[in-house]
């Protein structure tokens, strides 16, 4: 995977997305994909879809404002400045129109941008995505986000892997909550409570807009996925007018990185490039 230097004169008209550089990988040449990670994680996650997206496709991962290598942005900012920084990456790097999959705040940060440039989209996937939470569970997650506040990264990782993994994760899967404790753990603590709070409170935030989408748009989660669920997944669907949602049965949250080959394969189906203008796979 190639890593262009954003700090230089390569990525010198990107405003918002201020870090070192995002990860690109592939045919520069092959239609563009967007990899846009959740919150507290970093384009790293993304390693598997990477290497198997590569292949055929033009496959850019980046760092969101405050995570990874990326500047931590205004304070008072929103949602709506990383759509801007999604935006200005796809312009700095000359994409005009891409495929977009975003995880959980990545999927709101997505769809935002579906939104605001809706000829810049082919096709939107919203993998574990948020959608108007019940009162308990918006409850739950404004108090996650207010102890991160209080008391920084490390007060959430543990729980957040338990999640994310079980109680007790499978030997197999243990590298892996390892990897994501650590990404939670490491996070810094202004960038990750910013993200955070705009995250647990932006669940409605595309309430009544989403029969605006002009592109086929894949809502995809795991079975066993509390917070990002599937009523969420098949509501969102139902108010897409090129929506379809598909549930992955057994997976919880981190199902793109705990189990990426089924993942991988619902993405494929829905993102194949034949289908695009024509280009062949």
């Amino acid at each position: 995977m190639a890593d262009p230097a954003a700090q230089g004169d390569g990525m010198a008209g990107l405003t918002a997305f201020r870090t070192t550089g995002p990860t690109e990988a592939g045919n520069a040449e092959a239609p563009p994909l967007l990899f846009i990670h959740g919150v507290g994680l970093r384009k790293e996650v993304w390693e598997p879809q990477i290497a198997a997206f590569a292949r055929n496709r033009r496959v850019i991962a980046y760092d969101m404002l405050g995570h990874g290598g990326s500047g931590l942005g205004n304070g008072d900012m929103g949602l709506d400045a990383f759509v801007a920084q999604a935006a200005d990456l796809l312009a700095a790097l000359g994409i005009t129109r891409a495929d977009v999959v975003g995880h959980s705040m990545g999927a709101l940060v997505a769809l935002g941008l579906a939104l605001a440039h809706p000829d810049r989209i082919n096709r939107l996937v919203a993998l574990n995505a948020v959608y108007q939470r019940t009162t308990d569970q918006r409850a739950a997650v404004l108090e996650r986000a207010a102890e991160i506040e209080r008391v920084g990264p490390r007060a959430a990782a543990d729980r957040a892997v338990a999640r994310w993994f079980g109680d007790t994760p499978p030997p197999a899967l243990r590298p892996l909550a390892t990897q994501v404790r650590e990404w939670l753990e490491n996070a810094d603590p202004v960038g990750y409570a910013r993200a955070y709070r705009i995250f647990a409170s932006s669940d409605a935030i595309h309430a009544g807009r989403l029969p605006t989408l002009a592109m086929p748009v894949l809502y995809l989660t795991g079975e066993l996925d509390a917070n990002s669920s599937p009523a969420m997944s098949d509501r969102m669907a139902a108010e897409t007018p090129q929506g379809r949602a598909r549930i992955l049965p057994g997976e919880r949250h981190m199902m793109a990185m705990v189990s990426p080959d089924a993942v991988n394969t619902a993405l494929r189906a829905f993102l194949n490039p034949s289908t695009l203008d024509g280009q062949a796979a």
